[in-house]
C-alpha cells in the first residue's frame, strides 16, 4: 500500500506532516473546478473532494486523499482570484463581515471512499485602504480560496474564528485523521 496525496498544496503536506504522515507520492489532479449553476459552497466544495479523488490514478490498495477548500460569502463562492483586483474586491467584500470556510476530504482506497467537510466561521476585521494593498503586495493571496490564508499575513486581519484552525488552513487534521486511520494509514510515524 502506498500513501498518494492527491494535492500539489504545500499546506496540506505540511499538516499531514504534522501526524507523521508522509505521502509516497504526490499526484495533483487536473479537473474542472468550475461551480455549476446555482451549485451552492458546501455542495459544491464536497464535489470537488470526489471528483478530485476520482481522478488521481492509483494502484488498487493504494489510499488517496483529496481536499478542496472554498471560501462561501453567503451563498458565493469566492474562489482562487485570477489577480491582484479579483483578490482586493474578495477582501473588501469579507471586509468587517463573517465568512463560512468549508473544506471537504475525500480519502479513496480500491472501491471504498470514506468524505468528511468541515464548516469554520472566519471574520474579517474592517479592513483599511493601508491593510488591503499592504496584503496584497505580500502576493499571499495567490492560489488561495477567497484570496487569503489565515496562516499567514491575513492573520492579521482575522480577530475570530469558530471551528478548526487546520481546516481554514486547507485540511482539518481531526477529521483527516479519523478517514486515513478508516483507510488503513498509519498516523505519527509508525510502522
Amino acid at each position: 500500500m502506498a500513501f498518494v496525496l492527491g494535492s500539489g498544496s504545500p499546506r496540506r503536506k505540511e499538516l499531514l506532516g504534522q501526524i507523521g504522515v508522509v505521502p509516497d507520492a504526490i499526484r495533483a489532479p487536473d479537473i474542472d473546478e468550475t461551480p455549476m449553476a446555482g451549485e451552492l459552497p458546501r455542495p459544491y466544495c464536497q464535489r470537488m473532494a470526489r471528483e478530485k479523488v476520482a481522478a488521481v490514478t492509483a494502484d488498487a490498495d493504494d489510499v488517496v486523499l483529496c481536499a478542496d477548500t472554498t471560501v462561501a460569502l453567503g451563498r458565493r463562492i469566492l474562489g482562487k482570484p485570477a489577480d491582484a483586483a479579483e483578490a482586493a474586491a474578495f477582501l473588501w467584500a469579507m471586509s468587517g463581515r463573517r465568512h463560512r470556510v468549508v473544506t471537504a476530504v475525500a480519502v479513496r482506497r480500491g472501491d471504498r471512499l470514506w468524505e468528511r467537510d468541515v464548516v469554520s466561521i472566519v471574520r474579517m476585521k474592517v479592513l483599511s485602504n493601508e491593510e488591503v494593498n499592504g496584503y496584497l503586495a505580500t502576493g499571499d493571496w495567490q492560489g488561495k480560496a477567497g484570496g487569503y490564508g489565515i496562516q499567514g499575513p491575513a492573520g492579521a486581519l482575522i480577530p475570530w474564528i469558530s471551528g478548526s484552525f487546520t481546516g481554514i488552513v486547507g485540511l482539518p487534521l481531526a477529521e483527516t485523521a479519523g478517514l486515513l486511520t478508516a483507510a488503513g494509514v498509519k498516523l505519527w510515524g509508525s510502522t
